[in-house]
């Protein structure tokens, strides 16, 4: 669609998974669907190990007679994961290949997926990030550092987030997801106003902004009881919407919004070994909270901080380890943030490192 920029068209844009499905149950209709992907052709599945043995069951029975080859993930989305996920599919001749598990094991599937040329089917076990819907891949060092931002051409085939099998897992995989969800907001909005571009390249059309708009409204009035019916194993409504909210919601607005400070910062914080035992969605909150004193928004910053505390989010360093971080410490996160070329300069002001430092001290 062409709008209206300064008085000329611009070109703007705003991208999709070809289907979300979601609902207690959803993995039941996997089998299925590999069919209908791939009539008469095999899967490769690729199970993060974390999950492996726990939905081992669940998974057979959802398999049905597909032909399918299981293959546990190792843990780090990194370029060798991806390319021996890759060749693994075309060893088998696979017709499609499926994701389950975490953020990175469903990084790694769909990249190998778009290396493979294959369709793509996601299942989250997991809420913690809005990771299932996106066409982008992080890609780490084998480390655990952050190496660079894989976008690929096309966002997943198909989506099966089955609330069941996600309200299992600890309630602190689902405020990490929160936390991720938060930063959709805040990015998209710093993205609006400077008018940097999205994941497309482009402006994102009015819609971005409103999805972007309701994930963190969505957040905001059913986190605290959604993580009250993770506790016990219960898919309620509160834990619907934020399911909702942290996959598909936030994975549309971020894509088509833009952005910015809090996930570079976050790409800062994975610098230092410290932080690497804690999700991705917690060291996101951070960069949230940083970015609003980047901004000078006190009174943002005040009501997201108490919004953190409120869903068991980190709102200190201390809380994601860095309880002793030096200067020099802050410096380091804070070049790795405003690298040249970052989504740290999405912001609609410039950023510097100076800045990013008095922001992380204020976090100490």
């Amino acid at each position: 669609m062409a709008a209206m920029s300064a008085g000329r068209a611009t070109l703007s844009g705003v991208r999709f998974p070809g289907r979300y499905l979601q609902g207690p149950g959803a993995l039941s209709r996997l089998g299925a669907e590999i069919a209908g992907f791939a009539p008469g052709a095999p899967a490769l599945v690729l199970v993060d190990r974390g999950v492996h043995d726990l939905i081992s069951t669940d998974l057979t029975a959802a398999l049905g007679d597909a032909d399918a080859l299981v293959l546990q993930h190792a843990g780090e989305c990194s370029e060798a994961a991806i390319g021996e996920a890759a060749a693994a599919a075309r060893g088998k001749d696979a017709g499609v290949l499926v994701g389950i598990g975490g953020g990175k094991a469903l990084d790694t599937a769909k990249a190998a997926a778009h290396e493979a040329g294959l369709p793509v089917v996601v299942v989250p076990t997991i809420a913690a990030s809005d990771a299932p819907c996106s066409a982008l891949a992080v890609v780490y060092h084998d480390d655990g550092t952050v190496a660079y931002d894989r976008f690929l051409p096309r966002n997943p085939d198909l989506v099966l987030a089955d609330t069941a099998l996600i309200a299992r897992a600890p309630a602190r995989f689902l405020a990490a997801g929160i936390g991720d969800a938060l930063a959709t907001f805040y990015e998209a909005e710093a993205c609006r106003r400077s008018g940097a571009a999205n994941c497309l390249g482009m402006p994102g059309l009015p819609l971005a902004y409103e999805i972007a708009r309701f994930c963190r409204d969505s957040i905001f009035d059913h986190g605290a009881t959604a993580l009250a019916e993770c506790d016990a194993d219960t898919v309620g409504p509160a834990m619907e919407r934020v399911v909702e909210a942290n996959i598909l919601l936030s994975g549309i607005g971020f894509e088509s919004g833009g952005v910015a400070a809090a996930h570079a910062i976050h790409h800062g914080l994975t610098e230092l070994d410290e932080v690497h035992g804690y999700l991705h969605g917690e060291k996101v909150a951070i960069g949230v909270l940083a970015g609003l004193l980047i901004q000078g928004d006190e009174a943002e910053f005040a009501r997201v901080r108490a919004f953190c505390a409120e869903v068991r989010l980190p709102v200190r360093l201390g809380d994601i380890g860095l309880v002793a971080a030096t200067d020099a410490d802050l410096l380091r996160i804070a070049e790795r943030a405003c690298r040249p070329g970052e989504i740290i300069h999405n912001e609609p002001m410039p950023v510097t490192p100076q800045m990013v430092v008095a922001a992380l001290a204020r976090l100490k």
